[in-house]
């Protein structure tokens, strides 16, 4: 039987495996992506802390968000339980928090003026409630609607009320950025891009590859912000109640050493490394002395 060159080289051709992404239904990405952007378009927002638009899903509700705060803290306090009110640790932290608290009205204002921006006040519906958890976690957390707790693991690390009151501003300013909204709705865009990578053909290796690309090109930098925009605000609160804001550089060269310079590469964390962080605060800290001298014209001179 006579061979056939020709046909023989479309059959090799036609044999040949697809490129990288040679299977992917292409017009199925596009229509994701198309909803994606009406997505991220249509629930944009100016935040009044910083200035920037942020996405934050507008079915969302401030109500709704407090509930799943107070939700998760009942939770939280139900399997870790915290100290008696009146142990000297948690007034001690009380204290701190009630200064911090003071001084949210005022330093939104303030934030949201440097921007050209009215402030929104938000937190004037929070319930604020704050404990002390026995742990070796160096570590705080306010979950939106104002419900804190703090970790003994940080009292040696802050090892002053400065300190503490730096960390705790931190916290705080997370939930009067609303990060933690702001992050579902990252979570919302992620899920997209997941069911479009299974619906266009993606097997689960191609679905892997664009996913951490997606991790490092925009979730981590997008937590590495949060963290830096809860520094500054952290920061503004801590001054404005009467703290020393330059305790926050020993803290966070204390921090560094507690984790045993484990930390990993800044890139594929979701917090800024100590000394970009610290490099930050000290970027920041004359405007926060300039709060300090501001809001806290009774306070004690700093030394």
């Amino acid at each position: 039987m006579r061979n056939d060159p020709f046909n023989d080289r479309q059959q090799a051709r036609g044999a040949r495996r697809p490129g990288l992404f040679g299977n992917v239904r292409w017009w199925v990405l596009i229509a994701f992506a198309g909803y994606a952007a009406y997505y991220w378009f249509s629930n944009r927002s100016e935040d009044p802390y910083t200035g920037e638009k942020v996405l934050i899903d507008s079915s969302l509700g401030v109500e709704e968000e407090k509930a799943m705060g107070l939700q998760a803290y009942q939770e939280i306090l139900s399997q870790e339980r915290p100290l008696d009110p009146n142990a000297q640790a948690s007034q001690q932290v009380r204290a701190i928090a009630q200064r911090l608290i003071a001084k949210v009205d005022p330093v939104e204002t303030a934030l949201a003026a440097e921007h050209g921006m009215q402030p929104n006040h938000l937190s004037r519906g929070f319930e604020w409630d704050v404990n002390v958890i026995p742990s070796d976690q160096a570590n705080a957390f306010c979950l939106p609607g104002g419900k804190m707790a703090v970790y003994t693991g940080l009292f040696p690390v802050a090892q002053n009320a400065d300190a503490m009151a730096v960390v705790m501003g931190h916290e705080i300013a997370h939930a009067l950025l609303r990060h933690g909204a702001q992050r579902m709705a990252q979570q919302k865009l992620t899920q997209i891009g997941q069911m479009a990578g299974a619906a266009s053909g993606m097997d689960m290796q191609q679905q892997q590859m664009v996913m951490a690309a997606m991790g490092y090109g925009y979730l981590l930098p997008y937590a590495r912000g949060h963290e830096t925009q809860a520094d500054e605000v952290g920061l503004m609160l801590a001054a404005a109640a009467c703290f020393d804001p330059r305790a926050a550089i020993p803290l966070w060269e204390r921090m560094e050493q507690n984790s045993g310079g484990q930390s990993p590469p800044e890139f594929s964390s979701t917090h800024p490394n100590p000394g970009t962080r610290i490099q930050n605060l000290q970027a920041l800290m004359p405007k926060a002395l300039e709060y300090r001298q501001r809001f806290c014209p009774e306070g004690p001179p700093l030394k």
